[in-house]
């Protein structure tokens, strides 16, 4: 009899019981609870690291496992978070304008309801209309599902592409660079339909709720914590068995894997397609807990972030992943926020803010050069120290 997936794999328990026991303790010491010791913008914090750990997992599979440095990832993450702000930006809109004009003395209609949500969503960009990409923003179940597919599709085409024409190395994370490139200048424009350089704002707010933001906060918390268990299982599950081995050969010997039979472009197109697909859901909760999307957010080098994060954490480890994204997500919040004090040097002031891009720059070349395995890596050393034991 077979043991079941997660008795064999120990460490996917210990991840989940880490993380259900870090949510538990958050839950007991926010606002929202009564606490009060962990802040509500905290909260939102920690939030967004999650869901950066849940990118920066996925980010490690397809770069970590089976060799593609996909210099695009960051743009599902977008896609995602444009898809399911879309709806909340329609909605609190709706809520807005149906409010206000609920005072005439004769109803409005539904076209000077939609006239009047056109305007005020788009007459930042002079326009009143609304584009055919925002056909379903009505329609929660519908963004949701775009959340996934549009990612999906995308990634789907691009990586069918791509690897039908067995382009790889380097030249494969240029062309990814290159479709995030496209992708942002097109958002820039206000004629893209989605507000050009204004984005999407006041996403923070839930349509249809007297809410307040503690609470608010700490329920898309536990999404985000539950959307990164389910997704550490569901990739952990995915470099298991058989199929982990194939994507680890491709990784490791592309050309030996593809003469022995098995369909290599398969393989790399599924770990592709799958992985944006968890990016968009990560965007999707993400940007509510941000308020705002723009689209400098899709900018190609908030992708190399992402492989920076992962690279520092220790590539080719899930958990290395989620050590890697925690670990610069909050040190930046702490250096770009104004806590880490600024040092005065007598001749010059070291102010953090506009030091903590180098200070990353540095620390990835450093754990490159120092720690090829990254910080995931010495839970390697110490397990090796441990069992070879003391000398006799």
């Amino acid at each position: 009899m077979k043991n079941s997936f997660l008795v064999t794999n120990r460490s996917v328990l210990v991840f989940l019981l880490c993380l259900a026991l870090f949510t538990l303790g958050v839950t007991v010491l926010a606002e929202a609870t009564g606490a009060g010791v962990i802040s509500t913008s905290f909260v939102k914090t920690l939030g967004k690291t999650l869901c950066l750990c849940l990118i920066a997992i996925a980010m490690d599979v397809v770069w970590g496992y089976c060799g593609i440095l996909s210099l695009g990832h960051f743009a599902f993450f977008g896609i995602g978070g444009y898809a399911i702000g879309m709806w909340l930006m329609y909605a609190r809109t709706h809520d807005i304008v149906v409010g206000s004009l609920s005072n005439d003395v004769i109803p409005a209609t539904s076209a000077e309801i939609s006239d009047a949500i056109g305007t005020q969503i788009f007459g930042v960009v002079g326009s009143s209309e609304f584009p055919l990409i925002w056909a379903f923003a009505h329609s929660l179940p519908l963004q949701l599902a775009a959340v996934v597919i549009v990612p999906g599709l995308l990634a789907l085409v691009f990586g069918w592409l791509a690897f039908r024409s067995r382009v790889t190395g380097v030249y494969l994370s240029i062309l990814t660079q290159a479709m995030t490139l496209a992708l942002s200048l097109y958002l820039f424009q206000n004629d893209s339909g989605l507000r050009g350089n204004n984005g999407l704002s006041g996403l923070q707010n839930m349509p249809g709720s007297d809410l307040g933001q503690d609470v608010l906060s700490i329920r898309f918390f536990w999404a985000s914590a539950v959307a990164l268990g389910l997704g550490y299982v569901l990739f952990a599950f995915v470099i298991s068995g058989k199929m982990g081995s194939v994507i680890r050969a491709i990784r490791d010997d592309e050309a030996r894997v593809r003469f022995l039979g098995y369909h290599v472009e398969s393989y790399k197109l599924f770990v592709f397609t799958i992985t944006a697909m968890v990016a968009g859901i990560a965007g999707a909760l993400y940007y509510p807990q941000a308020g705002i999307i723009n689209p400098a957010e899709i900018a190609p080098i908030a992708s190399i972030y992402l492989a920076v994060w992962v690279a520092i954490g220790g590539r080719g480890r899930l958990y290395g992943a989620v050590i890697g994204a925690t670990f610069v997500s909050l040190l930046s919040s702490w250096f770009t926020g104004g806590g880490a004090p600024n040092i005065d040097l007598g001749f010059y002031e070291i102010v953090w803010t506009d030091w903590w891009l180098v200070l990353l720059g540095l620390s990835f070349v450093l754990v490159t050069l120092l720690f090829p395995k990254g910080i995931g890596g010495l839970f390697d050393y110490i397990t090796i120290n441990r069992e070879k034991g003391p000398k006799a």
